[in-house]
């Protein structure tokens, strides 16, 4: 018998389950919050150089006689939109040297929008100011490690044990990250954090994925987004009230530790216990959830292990083979690699459009919201293929689109670019809800956990980018510095959607079960007979009615859908 056959007597959503999987959405509000908490930490204010000798100067003018001293000091230069302003990097050398200058080694910050945030704190400007996006990327590679470290545990020890690890690393990385006194000691504990995250986000899917039967894990996958979305509002909120970093900080990640009260009421996962042969465990979890569901489980249901045993194994690199299956996996690898990439850039990149940063931050918030909620009613409807090809061309084209009211209009015309900036975010995270369902279905049964966990590390790798093309127009200056990140994002997400069409349509197909059903999925001598379900389809015309449960069972390969749903979600 396979678990799901057990789902089937005890509910595939019931009480229980819609219990735990509350609870384990909520990992997903306070990664959020870690996530993207840089846009306001490490965002740059407004800053110059200090007056040399001066104790009390600050970025505000203090009367007619501080102005005289500051610009008897420091020079005036013209920025890269030939704005006259004080020099941020350069002071004169001395009375008597003439308009010679050197570089000055301290600085005072505007505190007109953020009264601290970490480039002041740790004066990252200047020739350091490359150290934010560096900073960021270290973030990301620990979260490339925490997957490989906190998958392997899950699988190792439980999943439970390793949910509550990355509760205690998360509540208490981000608390100390609020009291770094330096840059390493910082760059050090984003990496641990960042680990935790990735880890706390993928074990949390995991359990909610695997107590729910297969026709509603698709869109409860995309449900748990929507519970990021309500973090990064959260986020937004908080930040508009607690301007200094490290309030900010400790703010919202104090609260976290209180996810360790869950201990008592999060479960073990009854699937990983079967698979360690731990049944009676299972059935004593499995029955407590059946009172609640007020369902009667017959005695049968527990004669023998409910997971599959000597199931057939295959390796990801099979899937190089032939010509057919290397272009299909580089195509999908690609695409994780640009959604990543495209995603966290475009959320990153905030802070670097005109206008508040608390409101572009809030709209980038919502056309998110909106991403999701269009995804789990389209998904089924357009198929994976038109709507992940339909997503990445339209972030792409208005990101690329934001190159004409640069070059062709003037200041009145900025809030084009931040709007197009806006529609990129609507398209890159519908594309990035898309992208592991579609990924998912194409690859093979005997394949498919390895194959995931390989869209995963490209995922993680475009993370690790992304700081850099958010930050590209500040390292590289010029007048294109605005939409130059933008102009790259749009550039990559076009030609990610269009590869992406020569992928073959997984809806409603019958999915490959191994090698030689990959090799001949998608031609059109495959798609003869009635179509079976995919992973997690629902139908609402009937069609399910067309089948016999034993096919049913079969196309969602049961063994292989919690890996598809848990590989997804780390990668965020």
């Amino acid at each position: 018998m396979k678990f799901d056959t057990i789902l089937e007597h005890l509910g595939e959503f019931g009480p229980y389950q819609k219990r735990m999987y509350l609870m384990v959405c909520i990992p997903a509000i306070t990664c959020a919050f870690q996530s993207l908490l840089p846009v306001f930490t490490m965002a740059f204010p407004n800053f110059r150089c200090a007056v040399p000798g001066l104790a009390n100067d600050t970025y505000q003018s203090q009367g007619q006689g501080h102005g005289m001293t500051v610009n008897g000091s420091i020079p005036w230069e013209r920025n890269d939109d030939g704005v006259a302003t004080l020099s941020q990097c350069n002071v004169y050398k001395n009375l008597t040297a003439g308009n010679q200058t050197q570089e000055c080694t301290s600085w005072v910050y505007d505190k007109t929008t953020f009264t601290s945030t970490t480039q002041s704190e740790f004066n990252i400007v200047c020739d350091n100011k490359g150290w934010r996006a560096t900073s960021n990327s270290i973030a990301f590679a620990g979260r490339l490690t925490g997957a490989f470290v906190f998958g392997l545990s899950s699988d190792l020890f439980g999943r439970k044990i390793t949910f509550f690890l990355g509760v205690l690393l998360h509540s208490a990385c981000g608390i100390g990250i609020a009291f770094s006194h330096n840059m390493m000691t910082f760059n050090a504990l984003r990496f641990t954090e960042g680990m935790a995250d990735s880890g706390l986000y993928m074990v949390a899917y995991v359990i909610g994925m695997e107590f729910i039967g297969p026709s509603k894990r698709v869109i409860a996958g995309m449900v748990i987004d929507l519970f990021w979305c309500l973090g990064l509002f959260i986020l937004g909120a908080v930040a508009y009230f607690l301007r200094d970093w490290q309030h900010l900080q400790l703010a919202l990640s104090a609260p976290s530790a209180l996810m360790l009260i869950m201990w008592w009421f999060i479960p073990e996962s009854p699937r990983w216990l079967m698979s360690r042969g731990r049944d009676a465990e299972a059935e004593m979890i499995i029955r407590k959830a059946a009172e609640v569901n007020g369902v009667d489980l017959p005695p049968s249901v527990f004669t023998k292990s409910s997971t599959e045993k000597n199931q057939p194994q295959g390796k990801v690199w099979e899937m190089f083979t032939t010509p057919r299956l290397l272009v299909r996996c580089l195509i999908v690898f690609f695409n994780w690699l640009v959604v990543s990439m495209v995603y966290y850039g475009l959320g990153l990149n905030v802070q670097n459009l005109s206008g508040d940063i608390y409101l572009n931050f809030t709209i980038a918030n919502i056309m998110e919201t909106v991403a999701y909620v269009l995804c789990i009613i389209l998904l089924d409807r357009t198929g994976r293929k038109k709507l992940h090809c339909g997503s990445m061309m339209l972030g792409g084209i208005a990101c690329l689109a934001t190159i004409f009211p640069v070059v062709y209009g003037d200041n009145s015309h900025v809030w084009i670019t931040t709007a197009l900036s806006m529609i990129g975010k609507l398209g890159a995270s519908a594309a990035f809800a898309v992208i592991y369902v579609f990924s998912a279905e194409l690859f093979p049964t005997v394949v498919r956990n390895s194959a995931m966990g390989v869209n995963s590390v490209f995922s993680s790798v475009g993370g690790v980018i992304s700081p850099y093309i958010a930050d590209l127009g500040i390292l590289l200056g010029g007048n294109l510095k605005t939409v130059l990140p933008l102009i790259v994002f749009g550039a990559v997400s076009v030609c990610a959607g269009l590869l992406s069409l020569l992928l073959p349509e997984t809806r409603r197909q019958q999915l490959p079960e191994n090698i030689e059903d990959a090799k001949t999925f998608g031609k059109a001598n495959n798609n003869h007979g009635p179509h079976r379900n995919t992973l997690g389809d629902s139908y609402t015309d009937g069609t399910q009615d067309k089948f016999k449960q034993g096919d049913s069972e079969t196309c969602f390969n049961l063994q292989g859908s919690d890996v598809i749903d848990v590989t997804l979600k780390w990668s965020k």
